[in-house]
């Protein structure tokens, strides 16, 4: 069963409908008690979504450090890392080192909206099938900065280079929709489903 944390930010609707259509068992939850496979969605500022999870942080924690699958998508990508500079310094998660920066404004439109290119350092997990060049979805203003280049699992390129996905043992994230993101991010979700 896979359970999609409702915080009160996130675009939740799309990503239970995304599951739904692969036949995978998924349903939303406010808390972790009987969750298998947890997915931490987001739309909105880094501040004040940790502000609404803080009171399951340590539960997050607990349950990404006993192996349970985790994913972020989005805003859900950024919660996972250490601290964000997104209207001031916050603290994340920490299930990644690295922090979340603004992307550059200089010569282009902020935030990035539209489809872009993936360039894949790895081919395992989520990306297994991966494709080189594939288009997914993205609307964002901030990206994660990994402090260990080996948790980029994908990159994609708006005024810098970015980790688009990231990846480090049992957890994954998407800076993307997957669940907007047509073949290529179903294709993701249902191994999210599978793991």
């Amino acid at each position: 069963m896979i359970s999609v944390l409702d915080y009160g930010m996130g675009n939740l609707r799309s990503v239970l409908k995304a599951f739904e259509s692969l036949g995978a068992p998924v349903r939303l939850v406010t808390d972790l008690r009987s969750v298998e496979k947890l997915v931490i969605p987001g739309v909105g500022a880094f501040g004040a979504a940790m502000e609404r999870i803080e009171p399951l942080r340590d539960e997050i924690r607990a349950f990404a450090a006993g192996g349970g699958p985790t994913f972020g998508i989005c805003l859900g990508q950024q919660l996972l890392f250490d601290e964000s500079e997104e209207m001031g310094q916050h603290t994340g998660l920490g299930l990644i080192p690295g922090r979340v920066r603004y992307l550059p404004a200089e010569g282009q439109k902020v935030p990035h909206m539209g489809w872009s290119p993936l360039s894949y350092r790895r081919h395992d997990g989520l990306n297994a099938d991966a494709v080189e060049g594939e288009q997914v979805y993205f609307v964002h203003s901030l990206y994660t900065d990994c402090a260990d280049s080996a948790d980029v699992a994908a990159t994609a390129s708006y005024g810098v280079e970015f980790p688009a996905m990231v990846a480090r043992g049992n957890v994954w994230g998407a800076q993307f929709h997957p669940e907007k993101s047509g073949a290529v991010g179903l294709r993701m979700l249902e191994r999210f489903a599978q793991c």
